[in-house]
């Protein structure tokens, strides 16, 4: 697993607030862990692979 938000399929930009966010409600617990933990594995991440489509189609 990887904590690179930047690379998420949850990582979007929100408009209201004008900068990128995670859409995943993380429960209180899995904050903390995540802004006290350098190593933390964020269990939700997905990387955001814009050709696996493309690959799958072929």
């Amino acid at each position: 697993m990887s904590t690179d938000c930047e690379s998420c399929v949850n990582y979007v930009y929100d408009e209201d607030y004008e900068c990128e966010c995670c859409t995943v409600n993380l429960d209180e617990d899995e904050l903390v862990r995540f802004m006290q933990d350098s190593h933390y594995s964020c269990p939700y991440y997905r990387l955001d692979d814009e050709y696996a489509v493309v690959r799958k189609q072929m």
